[in-house]
């Protein structure tokens, strides 16, 4: 899955060295965060929105206010999956707007936006963001002044891109989730969204392909991520091919349809320090782990960060 928001490429080593061993040293956050954010207007459609994430590959985007640049909440493709059908922001379209899809996506971003905010200052440590998103469940803390202004945001992706390369003794084995949610080819993308939705889950492996209900259950066919999601909702055929503007029909599409097909997947033996060199050669946030051509586990960047944690 890509994932751009808030790479800083500028050269870091320094504070990036203590990420695995003295990480509570006071700022170092602003040593991987990234300081110019694109954030937008409370007011920007939630279709507008859903392209400025797709145009640079934002898994979320912060909302401020345009006059005094106060952070009011953040919008994830999570968020955005939830209304387009995974859980109760699906309300909007099938309440609000009788099921009219195209109608419902003008609404602003605001309405899915969340506003229950954990943020650091520039003076935490890596460590104190690493604890936050473990603590809290997410992928990104946005990073704020005195007065509330947006003047960074860190996610989970900066910091193991830190860890890219670097040598270690600790396996993907250690870290893995053994407990796979996974889907069908002919799943609907609605019951996937809440899948998703319901469990927390960015990334889902597609299985089957086996007459042996046990085997099919662990042949991996295909990826599907939030992401992927989001960019065929946001896609312009998806508009122009409609034959209603009924949200019900676009949520019909199976799985198969927007699925990865091409999949990389790496063995239990691999360890963190390759992973995240990984993700960072392939621009993606997790990978299926696979033994004798079955699924066996799962990683992503939040498990590097368990792993940092418990160094």
């Amino acid at each position: 899955m890509n994932d751009k928001t808030s790479i800083n490429r500028k050269s870091n080593t320094g504070a990036v060295e203590h990420v695995t061993k003295v990480h509570d040293r006071e700022g170092d956050i602003m040593a991987l965060a990234t300081k110019e954010v694109i954030s937008i207007p409370p007011t920007k459609s939630i279709k507008d929105t859903a392209k400025v994430m797709m145009e640079h590959e934002f898994r979320r985007i912060p909302i401020t206010d345009p006059g005094s640049g106060k952070l009011l909440g953040i919008v994830t493709v999570m968020d955005i999956l939830d209304f387009f059908g995974g859980g109760k922001k699906f309300n909007i379209i099938e309440k609000k707007y009788q099921d009219n899809f195209l109608a419902a996506i003008n609404e602003p971003v605001k309405e899915i936006m969340s506003r229950d905010l954990v943020t650091l200052t520039s003076k935490s440590s890596i460590g104190d963001a690493i604890n936050a998103m473990l603590d809290n469940q997410v992928g990104a803390i946005p990073i704020v002044d005195n007065d509330s202004k947006l003047v960074g945001i860190v996610t989970e992706r900066d910091i193991a891109l830190s860890l890219a390369g670097k040598k270690s003794q600790e396996t993907v084995h250690e870290y893995m989730s053994p407990k796979v949610f996974t889907t069908t080819p002919g799943t609907p993308l609605e019951s996937a969204c809440k899948i998703m939705v319901r469990n927390g889950l960015r990334r889902i492996p597609i299985v089957g392909g086996e007459a042996d209900i046990s085997k099919a259950n662990k042949k991996l066919l295909g990826f599907l991520t939030s992401t992927d999601v989001i960019r065929f909702l946001n896609a312009k055929e998806l508009f122009d091919n409609l034959n209603s503007n009924l949200a019900s029909d676009v949520l019909k599409t199976t799985v198969s349809e927007i699925m990865v097909e091409k999949i990389i997947t790496v063995p239990q033996t691999l360890s963190i320090g390759d992973l995240c060199q990984l993700f960072a050669d392939n621009n993606i946030g997790g990978v299926p782990i696979v033994k004798d051509n079955e699924i066996v586990g799962i990683i992503t960047e939040r498990d590097v960060l368990n792993s940092v944690r418990r160094a």
